[in-house]
C-alpha cells in the first residue's frame, strides 16, 4: 500500500547528536515502506522517558545521530504488502490492520513469531530493536516507520470503552504503565512471595509442590502480611505503586507498602495520588518515605525482619544497594530500572547468606498490554489527566520546546512531558 495522499515529503523531528547533551529539531525526509512487514505511523503524541536521558547524557555508548523517542501513538498512514485480509498463520494484525487505524507502539520491536514472542517474552524477541536509536529511528517526529509492525503494534480500534481513555493516557501504554504493572506482577508472582499470598508455607505455597510438612506451626497474623518497597517515584515508580496497590487490594491481601524517593516533590505527588486511589480500603497501609529514614521505618514495621520484596525503578547502584539493605532473608529484589555498565553492588557471599533472589531487565510491553490496559481503564482518575497535582503527564509541548524540555528533564525540573 502506498502512503496516504496527504503525506508531505518532509517532517520535523527531534534528533540527538553525539557525544552528549546535543538535541536539535530538524527537517528530515518522511520514512517510507522498506519491507513488506512495515507500517508508517503519523505520530499523534510522543513521550519523553527517563531512559531517554541515557542517550541524552551520552552514557548509552552510541556514536551516531538518531531521532529520539520510544513512546508514541498515532494513525496508520501506510502498510507494507504483508498486510491483507488473506494473511494466515501470522500475528492477527497482518490480516486486520488498516490505513486509518489508531495504534500504540511498545518501545521495542517484536516480530510476534519467534520463540521468545510465542512464550510472551516479547522484549527479548530475536529481532528486538529499541525505538529511538540509530538503527530504529524513534517517535519524536511527525512520522515513524515501524518494522515487523504486525507483531509490534497494538490496535486501539477494538478496545472496549476506548472512548473513555484520554489520548495522553494512551501514551503511558508504550512503556511506563506496562513496566509498572510488570514490576508489581513479577514481585507478587515470585515463589518467595507466594507463602504470604497463599497462606501456605514454602514450598507448598507453589503449585509445583503437592506435599508439605504438617509439623509446621500455623501462620501467625504477622506471617500473613506482605511488606513491599518501591524505590524511585518517577513516572514508572508511580505506575508501579498504582499497579501494586491495585493487585494487593483486588486480592484482599494484608500489606504494608513503602514508596521511597529522596525528592520531596515526587514524594508529595505520590501522597496526593494515593489520596485518590486509596478508596478507604481496609487491607493495608501505604507510606511514602525519604531514603534517609526508610531503613528505620522498615525495621519498625517488620520487627527488624525486612521487606518481602523490593522493586527498584531508579537504575543506579545506590538504589540497588538500598534494596538489598531493605529486603529480608529469603526475599526478592525486582529491578526494572535501566542500568549502565556499573557492577552490581553486592558480593556473592551477601546474596548467598541472605538467600536473596535478583530479577532484572526490561518489560515485555507487548505481552503486558492487556493487564496495563485494564488498569488504565480503571484508573483514568489519575492516569488520564494532564498538568494537575496528581497527573503523571505534566504538559504537552511542541517540537520548538524540545531542546528546553530535555534540559529541564535532565536537571529534574520537570517530570513526564509529551510532544
Amino acid at each position: 500500500m502506498t502512503p496516504a495522499a496527504d503525506m508531505l515529503s518532509s517532517q520535523r523531528a527531534v534528533r540527538w547528536y553525539p557525544p552528549s547533551y546535543n538535541i536539535r529539531v530538524e527537517t528530515l525526509p518522511i520514512p517510507e515502506i522498506e519491507q513488506p512487514d512495515d507500517a508508517i505511523i503519523k505520530v499523534q503524541l510522543a513521550g519523553l522517558c527517563g531512559s531517554d536521558l541515557h542517550m541524552y547524557r551520552g552514557t548509552a555508548g552510541l556514536t551516531e545521530p538518531c531521532i529520539m523517542g520510544h513512546e508514541f501513538i498515532g494513525e496508520v498512514v501506510a502498510l507494507g504488502a504483508s498486510f491483507h485480509s488473506g494473511s494466515t498463520g501470522r500475528p492477527s494484525l497482518y490480516s486486520t490492520l488498516r490505513v486509518g487505524d489508531k495504534v500504540v507502539s511498545p518501545f521495542t520491536v517484536s516480530c510476534g513469531e519467534c520463540h521468545f514472542c510465542r512464550v510472551g517474552f516479547t522484549c527479548r524477541c530475536a529481532e528486538s530493536r529499541l525505538f529511538g536509536t540509530p538503527m530504529t529511528p524513534g517517535g519524536q517526529a511527525q512520522y515513524v516507520r515501524v518494522c515487523r509492525a504486525g507483531g509490534t503494534l497494538y490496535s486501539l480500534k477494538d478496545i472496549p470503552d476506548g472512548s473513555l481513555l484520554a489520548d495522553s493516557s494512551l501514551l503511558l501504554l508504550c512503556d511506563i504503565l506496562p513496566t509498572g504493572v510488570f514490576a508489581a506482577f513479577q514481585a507478587l508472582s515470585h515463589a518467595k512471595t507466594l507463602p504470604f499470598i497463599t497462606r501456605q508455607p514454602y514450598p507448598l505455597s507453589t503449585s509445583l509442590s503437592q506435599a508439605g510438612d504438617v509439623s509446621f506451626l500455623p501462620f501467625l497474623e504477622e506471617d500473613k502480611s506482605l511488606t513491599m518497597a518501591v524505590i524511585g517515584l518517577g513516572p514508572v515508580g508511580v505506575c508501579t505503586c498504582i499497579a501494586l496497590l491495585d493487585m494487593l487490594v483486588t486480592r484482599k491481601l494484608k500489606f504494608n507498602v513503602i514508596a521511597i524517593d529522596p525528592n520531596e516533590a515526587r514524594r508529595a505527588k505520590m501522597v496526593s495520588i494515593y489520596s485518590i486511589i486509596s478508596d478507604n480500603q481496609p487491607f493495608g497501609e501505604f507510606q511514602v518515605a525519604d531514603t534517609s529514614n526508610v531503613k528505620d521505618l522498615v525495621a519498625k514495621l517488620t520487627k527488624g525482619v525486612g521487606c518481602n520484596a523490593v522493586i527498584e525503578v531508579v537504575g543506579n547502584t545506590s538504589a540497588l544497594r538500598l534494596a538489598y539493605e531493605l529486603v529480608r532473608p529469603f526475599g526478592c529484589i525486582n529491578s526494572v530500572g535501566v542500568h549502565s555498565d556499573h557492577a552490581v553492588p553486592y558480593k556473592g557471599v551477601e546474596l548467598y547468606d541472605k538467600n536473596v533472589s535478583l530479577d532484572f531487565g526490561r518489560c515485555p510491553v507487548r505481552a503486558m498490554f492487556p493487564m496495563a490496559l485494564e488498569l488504565l481503564l480503571k484508573r483514568q482518575d489519575v492516569l488520564g489527566s494532564v498538568g494537575g497535582e496528581t497527573s503523571l503527564v505534566e504538559r504537552v509541548a511542541g517540537f520548538d520546546d524540545a531542546v528546553q524540555i530535555y534540559d529541564d528533564f535532565d536537571k529534574g525540573k520537570c517530570g513526564k512531558d509529551i510532544v
